[in-house]
This record gives structure tokens, sequence and C-alpha cells, in this order.
């Protein structure tokens, strides 16, 4: 298990941040984005985005409407009414490999105690379903076995046709708040500060029917997970309130390494007891994670935290990415990731490899790089080790899209279509590539000019 707290202190060679956030000027060279498109429709925050194929999404929000748009045109497609209260979770359902028919459809959940499904491509209503005893907070779609899952109160597994195939009450005062898909028909599931694995099988009763059981409870954290991630088939990850960051065996469900001090020279095993937060608690939460197949990037209060896997340690850092809380980031292609806040800011950054830096030694008693921890001999000569063999990273700025007045919740990235944002301003904010969208109108006049030409000589 590797245990990340976040908190004050000083912070080793290579992480170190200046105190402000950084600032871009007027000339963002490497920004492509440098054209916007604003789509209105929703009339109270916007919460949630979610693709549906290469050029459509939906958005959802405390208005409790559905809205469908061309991620190319920014067209509205649709304009979806069954909810009565706000929307709470949303998923992209997209057709199985045993259908002939591409049926896209989009799952969303409601405070009004309900679950619509609908279709993408008429924009109706498929089927609404009211039997939940409380709000549905998550929706995990298992394509493997062409079936859904709603978490709250209840983990129920559903089939395409919203056959309720199989439930089970996770017997806590908290409801599930996250839930991501592990091997072997196996989910885990986020349920304050517990982590509980589910697991699917075939009914005794019937070949198409399902029994969901609970097989294994994991208490290793110690305040509320708000975060949860999965890396690969073999890891995934949680995040808490407190900034503690565990990265879990997918397979078996254990700690991938017990000696903590293997993966950042500052860092020491700690207990509880000896566990004390410098900072404001929300100021270390980690509110979103996201990952690629060698690191984990984690919104930490108001910065972005870089985690190798293979390294087992922190490479780079932001520790003030934003003035106010980061909601949600993504990584792009060419080592580049996103990032939004409660400033209402969204900000591009590139991962860079900095020059090696010569080894410094790490004095007896030097705390980890978030103020945690006793130093000892050992850990200071494995630390020493490490600094001498090890490669910096920095995150740098490139780029800083204004455009929100309020809170941005999340984004999408539709690669040469553009990045679409949310905010709690009502708006969604598509985002183009100036040099892209300007060969287009250029190609598009070309053709329309041949055009005109063909015709005069014809006539």
């Amino acid at each position: 298990m590797l245990r990340w707290l976040m908190g004050g202190g000083r912070e080793p060679q290579g992480l170190s941040e200046k105190s402000s956030v950084q600032s871009l000027g007027e000339e963002q060279i490497q920004n492509p984005y440098t054209e916007l498109l604003v789509l209105k429709g929703h009339h109270d925050i916007v919460r949630f985005l979610v693709q549906i194929d290469d050029c459509r999404f939906a958005s959802a929000g405390d208005d409790g409407v559905v809205f469908l748009w061309n991620a190319q045109t920014g067209e509205k497609l649709f304009e979806l009414h069954g909810h009565t209260h706000k929307i709470t979770a949303i998923a992209a359902f997209p057709s199985s490999g045993v259908c002939e028919e591409k049926n896209h459809l989009i799952l969303t959940a409601s405070a009004d105690r309900t679950v619509i499904v609908w279709d993408c491509n008429s924009g109706r209503e498929v089927q609404k379903v009211s039997c939940f005893h409380s709000t549905v907070k998550c929706l995990t779609v298992l394509q493997s076995l062409d079936v859904w899952l709603s978490g709250g109160s209840d983990l129920c597994v559903w089939n395409r046709k919203l056959d309720l195939l199989c439930k089970t009450s996770h017997l806590t005062d908290a409801d599930i708040s996250a839930l991501v898909e592990l091997p072997k028909n196996c989910v885990a599931a986020a349920v304050g500060k517990e982590l509980i694995i589910f697991r699917l099988v075939v009914s005794t009763e019937g070949s198409e029917g399902w029994d969901v059981l609970e097989v294994k409870r994991l208490a290793d954290h110690q305040d509320n997970i708000l975060s949860l991630v999965s890396v690969s088939d073999l890891t995934f990850v949680t995040g808490s309130h407190v900034g503690e960051l565990i990265v879990w065996d997918a397979l078996n469900w254990r700690s991938q390494v017990c000696d903590c001090n293997t993966w950042d020279p500052s860092f020491h095993t700690v207990t509880q007891q000896e566990i004390k937060l410098s900072q404001n608690q929300h100021e270390v939460s980690i509110q979103h994670l996201t990952s690629d197949a060698e690191c984990v990037f984690a919104a930490v209060g108001k910065g972005i935290y870089v985690y190798n896997l293979q390294m087992k340690r922190v490479i780079a850092c932001q520790r003030t990415a934003h003035d106010s809380i980061v909601l949600h980031i993504a990584r792009l292609p060419n080592r580049q990731l996103v990032s939004c806040s409660e400033d209402g800011s969204v900000r591009i950054w590139e991962l860079r490899e900095k020059q090696q830096l010569p080894a410094e030694p790490v004095p007896t008693g030097f705390l980890n790089m978030w103020g945690f921890g006793r130093a000892n001999k050992q850990a200071s000569q494995t630390a020493k080790k490490m600094q001498e063999s090890t490669t910096t990273y920095s995150l740098e700025l490139i780029g800083d899209l204004i455009g929100h007045s309020s809170a941005v919740q999340m984004f999408l990235y539709f690669s040469d279509l553009g990045l679409v944002t949310c905010s709690a301003d009502h708006l969604i904010i598509l985002w183009k590539d100036g040099e892209r969208e300007s060969r287009l109108r250029s190609l598009t006049l070309f053709q329309k000019l041949e055009q005109n030409d063909d015709l005069q000589l014809r006539f």
C-alpha cells in the first residue's frame, strides 16, 4: 500500500514551487485553443459531460435537463426532459459487440430517485426506472458483460433491457459514491471511508441471472474516499479527503508496495498516531484522479501531483496550480495535462524532463515533502541513493483558457475537434484549435470557388 499524505513542510529537490500561481501573457505560443464557441441552453450549474461517440456529447446538471451536442459545430441536437430534480450521475452505454444496430444510449440518475435511459439517435426516453429508495450517486457500465450498475444506498445490476438482475445492500450508513470496474467480474465501491469489493457471479437459478456478492472490505483510508480510478487490469487507485493516495492490486485487493521509503526520497513510514495535518483538510483533499500506463495524476487541493507507478514516487507537482480547488484533470497527448478549478480557469500543462541535478545530503530529521513522519538513518541512506539516480521533472504552464465566469466542473477532450468545458455559470464552451479552424475555412472557401468556376464553365 502506498499512502500519500498531503501537508505542509519543505519539499524535496526538484519539486519546489513558487508561492503564487503561475501566469501567462496574452501570447500563448503553445496553446492551440484560440477560438471558442459558447453553447447556451442550461439555466443552472452544468456538472456533467459525457462523450457519446467521436463527434457527440451530452451535458447535464442541476436544472435536470440533458442536452446532446455536436462537438464539431456546437449544434444542439436534442433537449431531453424527464427528470424533476438535479442530475446526480450520467454514463454512456454504447452498443455491445453482439448488437447489429448502433444503439447508443445514455443513462442519467437524478435526485428525484429515478434513472432514465435515453436513445441518443432519436433523443427519446427509452425507459424510466423509479424503484430506488434513495438518490443514485454513481453509474457504471460493464461493457464486457453488457450490464450497468447503479450505486446509492444499494448496488443494483441491470441489463440493457432495464431488467433488475440483482441488488445488494452494503450494510452501512454511507452511500456508494463511486464505482470502478476490476478484473474477474468484480467492482470496487467507495462507501465513506471503506472500499468494498463486489463480485458478479452467474446465478444458480438460471444461466441468464446474476448474483452480486460482497467479497471484501478494505478500511485503510482514514477519511472519506473522494476519487477512484482504474489504472490497468493490475492496478487501481483511491484518494481521500485528507490527502491519502493508495495504490491497490486489482486482482487480490492488497497493497502493492509495503515499504513506503522506496517510492520517494523524503517519505518515511508513519503510523496513524503520527499523522498531523498542517494544512486545512479541504486544501489537501484529492478531488479527482486520472492515469495512464505510467503515472497517476491527482488534483490535490489547489495543486496537481504526478505520481510515477514504476518509480514509486512523485515526479512533479504544481502545489498552487490554480487560485482555488482543482475539480478535474485529464491527460492529453504529448505529455500534456488539462486542469480546471473553482476559480473558473482552465489550464494546460506540459510534463517536462529537467536536467539531472547533483545529489544533496538529506539531513537527519528531514521531514517528508508534506511535513509528516520521522526520519531515521536507514531512510536517510535510501534517500541519498535515490537522489543520486533520480531524474527530475516539472509541470510547465503552456495555456490558460479564460472564458468561464464561475467554477469549471469538468471537461472532455475531442482530439482534433477541441476541448469542451462546463461550468457553474450555466455555459458550455467548445474550445477550438484556431489554426486548424482557419485551414478548414480556407478549404471550404476554396471548394466553393471551384464549384462556382465549374458552374460558369458549364454555362
